[in-house]
């Protein structure tokens, strides 16, 4: 089972091509930021914005926008 649901993140972005590209990205993010956690250099990665019991940034992303917590533009 897929969490979240497809129909889920489709109420925040536009299709499913957008969700892949704020997730992957947002994915990045989120592992730079765990990496840098050791050295003590964390402002310029945001943390996780969603409570998660999952340790897959992957997923921690697609949560976070499921939960409406990314906003995105195209250039």
């Amino acid at each position: 089972m897929i969490s979240p649901r497809i129909d889920a993140l489709l109420e925040h972005v536009d299709s499913n091509y957008a969700s892949v590209i704020v997730a992957a990205k947002r994915a990045r993010q989120i592992n730079s930021y765990y990496q840098n956690l050791g050295e003590g250099s964390f402002d310029e990665f945001p943390p996780p914005m969603v409570e998660s019991g999952s340790k897959n940034y992957l997923t921690i992303a697609l949560e976070e926008v499921a939960a409406g917590k990314l906003k995105y533009h195209y250039r």
